[in-house]
């Protein structure tokens, strides 16, 4: 079986054929670094990450390119309201951005472009833009995108020109031709960040950052292009338009967007007020449970964000975790319907549901094996934690995920249990028994073993 993707573009799963054999060019549009990163962005991102890793694992060579929005209207705002230069608010939540996306387990990008560093890159495409006739200047003063004069308009959304309205970051002015017609440079105010063009001094509009530094990294024409649904119009439907119309080429072949993370059936978006940080997440929940939760439905799909299913995801991790548990290191199983299965619902368009499921299959095989054949059971056990690393999970030593979380003196437990197993030598059952009952009480749960006591958080 073929990797097949969903093409946004088509509205069909595709067999994936990237213009280079076994290469992969990948952008993927980053965060607008004005705040804290919010869970529909660890939704957007575990799911491109999800990509990335799969490709890189069946052998591709990906050149993954994820940009960072450092300078735009929002970030401007946020900067005036904060009384600093817009220079130390993005920088500070790029810092931020960095640990959370850390802390999720997420790939480093192969280039982390920023826009700042691009404005130069940014003129040139709005010069051939305008050269090519697809781009005029308003009565503003402002570069204007014409929309109209792009035949395609509309490939990706899917949707008439006569039925689009202005979206999202589109103003609706005078000085526009058309109320779809979208800023490519937009003159500074008093007070705001600048850059000299052929149009004065001013700065890129949002859209055209994307189409330059995707070029610059990967070409006129690449593999794939990814994002959150929100996204497709009308930032991507706007790249597209402009980068055709620059270079007169094809722009990305395979369209890939996220479904969006809800919370009360609701988009969990800053603009909407009900976003929940990936920080304040993480204070009451494992890093790698929210990766799961992010893994547990197909990146098309929506996904509601609940406490509950975070506990779940949590239970769901300890289910693995206790397969691998006391088995020593040896070389993975290898050839098994496991894996080949894993293989089969990761082709299919990066089904992730499916490929857990398995990975519990190779769980339960794990706890069959162990009673008759440890030598086996190691084996399948290695190959859940290879397999696991393509999804970013399953990577801790066993023994420390079931420790994460103790909000007591992990000293004094280790002396009760010291104080327990004495007690046992001494055949004072009494004792050992009131011992095991302390520890209840502290939330802790022992289990002997053939090899020693180990304990856990109950």
């Amino acid at each position: 079986m073929s990797l097949k993707i969903y093409n946004t573009l088509t509205r069909q799963k595709e067999d994936f054929k990237p213009l280079q054999a076994n290469k992969a060019g990948i952008y993927v549009c980053g965060v607008t670094v004005y705040d804290y990163c919010h869970l529909g962005h660890a939704r957007t991102y575990t799911s491109a990450d999800i990509i990335i890793r799969y490709l890189r694992w069946r052998g591709y060579e990906v050149n993954h390119v994820r940009n960072i929005t450092d300078i735009d209207d929002k970030i401007i705002k946020r900067s005036k309201e904060n009384g600093e230069k817009y220079e130390e608010l993005t920088e500070r939540f790029i810092k931020a951005m960095n640990e959370d996306f850390d802390a999720l387990n997420l790939t480093k990008p192969d280039h982390e472009p920023r826009a700042t560093d691009y404005v130069g890159d940014m003129i040139k495409l709005i010069e051939m833009i305008i050269a090519n006739k697809h781009a005029y200047i308003g009565a503003n003063g402002d570069v204007y995108f014409d929309v109209r004069s792009f035949p395609g308009y509309g490939c990706l959304s899917h949707h008439n020109i006569e039925e689009l309205e202005s979206g999202a970051r589109v103003d609706v002015s005078e000085a526009k031709r058309d109320p779809l017609d979208f800023v490519l440079w937009k003159l500074a105010k008093p007070g705001e960040p600048e850059w000299d063009s052929p149009w004065g001094k001013g700065r890129p509009g949002w859209h055209i950052e994307c189409s330059a530094m995707s070029m610059d990294l990967l070409g006129a024409h690449f593999d794939l292009h990814g994002g959150g649904r929100d996204l497709i119009f009308p930032h991507h439907e706007n790249e597209i338009a402009q980068s055709r119309a620059a270079t007169k080429q094809p722009f990305a072949n395979t369209w890939v967007h996220g479904g969006f993370l809800q919370i009360d059936k609701e988009k969990m978006s800053k603009s909407l007020g009900n976003f929940i940080t990936i920080r304040d997440a993480l204070k009451e929940h494992s890093p790698e449970a929210l990766r799961y939760l992010l893994l547990a439905s197909h990146y098309r799909s929506p996904l509601v964000y609940a406490d509950d299913a975070l506990r779940q995801a949590q239970q769901s991790l300890t289910r693995f975790y206790t397969a691998m548990r006391f088995l020593s290191e040896a070389p993975r199983a290898e050839n098994t319907e496991f894996e080949k299965k894993f293989i089969e619902a990761m082709d299919d368009d990066f089904n992730t549901p499916i490929a857990l499921s398995i990975l519990f299959d190779l769980a339960h095989e794990i706890q069959r094996l162990r009673e008759k054949d440890t030598n086996a059971a190691a084996a399948h056990a290695s190959l859940l934690k290879y397999l696991g690393d393509v999804m970013g999970i399953l990577q801790q030593d066993t023994e420390a995920f079931f420790k994460q979380g103790v909000d007591v003196d992990v000293s004094k437990i280790e002396s009760l249990i010291a104080a327990r197993q004495k007690a046992r030598a001494e055949k004072n059952w009494s004792e050992a028994d009131r011992v095991r009952k302390e520890l209840a009480e502290m939330a802790i749960v022992i289990e002997d073993t053939a090899t020693g006591t180990t304990w856990k958080k109950g």
